[in-house]
């Protein structure tokens, strides 16, 4: 990506960020939670990948001939992307989105598929439940605040509380998969709208 939007280029979480993925192996595997939600029916429509670094997940939906929504905040995390999607003949089908999450807003009519894996903001969560699409699936992975015994630092704000995710689900929503694992002290939803 060429040019940092406005507002970003000293922006903290993409300073850290961007640090993390320059340090990083060029690509994640795609998330269990991604492999599970595209193994499910789904409507048509594309996929919606929040927080997204330089993803697997969005590479395995492109390649099941989903379009992919890439948001992130650092700019090294989508050209990695990019280049990996470009590399499979994908890059047509990957949008990367260079925003901080708080101040994006999901596009209409909404998509068949929202997935999250690390990262919790609940008004985040709230604006994704409702760009899902009739039939579609939302996927969400985060801390709980179990981490917080092992990582005091990690900010409360950042962890789940108990209930949520599925406690904040709209109306409509019908949870298909909950647990939580003590290993990573995060906790994986898939819910159905």
């Amino acid at each position: 990506m060429d040019d940092v939007p406005p507002g970003l280029a000293e922006h903290p979480d993409r300073l850290r960020w961007n640090a993390k993925y320059g340090d990083a192996p060029a690509l994640s595997s795609a998330h269990p939670l991604a492999e599970r939600a595209l193994a499910l029916p789904l409507p048509d429509g594309g996929v919606l990948d929040l927080a997204s670094g330089p993803s697997g997940s969005a590479l395995l939906a492109a390649a099941a001939g989903r379009r992919v929504t890439a948001v992130d905040i650092s700019e090294i995390a989508l050209d990695r992307l990019g280049a990996e999607a470009r590399r499979h003949g994908l890059d047509s089908l990957i949008t990367p989105v260079q925003s901080d999450l708080g101040a994006w807003l999901p596009e209409p009519p909404g998509y068949a598929l929202v997935l999250c894996t690390g990262f919790w903001d609940r008004s985040v969560f709230e604006r994704a439940a409702r760009a899902v699409l009739p039939g579609g699936l939302l996927g969400w992975e985060a801390f709980t605040e179990d981490v917080r015994r092992d990582r005091p630092r990690i900010p409360a704000e950042w962890c789940l509380a108990p209930g949520e995710p599925a406690s904040l689900l709209p109306d409509g929503f019908t949870v298909l998969h909950e647990a939580d694992d003590p290993r990573t002290a995060k906790r994986r939803l898939l819910a159905r709208r």
